[in-house]
């Protein structure tokens, strides 16, 4: 087994591959790299892959798929049937390469969640907001109510990776302007990136992240977003300066410890409304498992990632912060109230899941010019059309 995940975060998975090991009598000996994605690839050319491997975007699925087209294995009958029956269907398309299926689903995260405090809107006789609009009136009256302080706070900042907090802005609200066919058509570039629809979802995103009114609480103004680490961004929460943040399920780790994260503690989270209440569309992320050998062991192993049996033993040893979309895990099995937040959601019939976009799009567009042009949005105040052409041009 080979990942990107490595000591101490390896030890729960390692411990919940505990039961297939004394079930089988197999052995899986885990390595995790810092360098995975470009060593998996040197490794596959050099006819040394694992038999095993998680991989976090659906594009590098397909990189290998281009470039090495008989390294993968498709994914055995025993975990599809698994798939067919405890994921949404969505995960099955991800994990495909020209109908061919080849990576598994494993754990996953969503991202359309809105941090807030839940002590701050019982003091304010604040309520949790049920559609897009009433996500605006929320805003225009905390600005009216606490003119000190700010609605919102942000921050795209990371690194190399900088801007992609705010490219995941945009996937949310593609995927609630225009629904969720568009936004298949628009990753996949069946549509142009400039396409009317998406300038759509970038003025809505617009009247939040580049409104004075409304950002940056407690860190400065809209420009400030650029140079705010995202890991940094929602804390003015904690002493009121701002009431809002957006940001995934997996945030939770970047709160101080011991801080009460619940649904009448310090800080929780609720579902980004779409444009109706009816609407549940959902932006999120996950890894597949891919398997390099058919080795009987091998497909075996990948069925069991893929059983409520792994992903009940995963959630035991796991903590805070780790959840799947197998529709047969015991909630009670999460640890943290946000995790079984985001489990309620992935597996919710009534949710329209999609993947985080820029990890499905090319990866010259995707972590490049999805991010750089959007940091210059916010930077440098660039006009979201040329913003949308500018990406379209770099589309190769």
């Amino acid at each position: 087994m080979y990942t990107s995940i490595v000591s101490p975060e390896d030890q729960p998975q390692i411990d919940s591959y505990i039961p297939f090991e004394e079930c089988t009598g197999a052995t899986v000996n885990y390595e995790g790299s810092r360098q995975f994605e470009a060593q998996l690839l040197v490794r596959i050319e050099a006819g040394n892959a694992p038999d095993v491997a998680y991989v976090p975007q659906p594009g590098l699925i397909e990189k290998i798929a281009t470039d090495f087209p008989d390294a993968m294995v498709p994914v055995g009958e025993a975990a599809e049937s698994n798939i067919d029956q405890y994921y949404n269907e969505a995960w099955k398309l991800y994990g495909s390469v020209d109908g061919t299926l080849y990576g598994a689903p494993l754990g996953a995260n969503a991202k359309s969640f809105v941090w807030y405090s839940p002590m701050a809107f019982a003091d304010n006789g604040y309520e949790i907001p049920t559609t897009w609009d009433e996500l605006l009136a929320l805003s225009d009256q905390i600005a009216a109510d606490h003119p000190d302080s700010k609605p919102w706070c942000a921050g795209i900042e990371s690194g190399d990776a900088t801007g992609w907090p705010a490219t995941d802005w945009i996937e949310d609200l593609v995927l609630r302007v225009a629904g969720p066919d568009v936004y298949d058509q628009w990753v996949t570039h069946e549509i142009p990136f400039n396409d009317p629809q998406i300038l759509e979802a970038m003025n809505l995103a617009d009247e939040i992240l580049r409104n004075e009114e409304y950002v940056n609480g407690g860190l400065g103004g809209v420009t400030s977003i650029a140079t705010t680490s995202f890991g940094d961004a929602g804390l003015p929460i904690l002493d009121g300066a701002c009431f809002l943040h957006r940001q995934a399920s997996f945030y939770q780790a970047n709160w101080p410890e011991g801080l009460d994260i619940s649904e009448n503690g310090e800080v929780f989270a609720f579902y980004l409304p779409g444009l109706t209440a009816e609407e549940k569309p959902l932006l999120g992320g996950g890894e597949f498992t891919v398997a390099f050998s058919d080795r009987p062991e091998v497909a075996a192993f990948q069925a069991y990632l893929t059983s409520p049996e792994w992903a009940n033993e995963k959630a035991k040893v796991s903590g805070p912060g780790w959840v799947t979309a197998n529709s047969e895990l015991d909630p009670a099995n999460l640890e943290s109230p946000i995790d079984q937040l985001a489990y309620e959601l992935l597996t919710d019939p009534n949710t329209i899941f999609r993947f985080d976009g820029s990890d499905l799009m090319p990866g010259a567009v995707g972590a490049g010019t999805f991010w750089s042009n959007m940091t210059q949005w916010i930077a440098e105040g660039k006009d979201s059309q040329a913003v949308l052409d500018d990406i379209e041009a770099s589309w190769p």
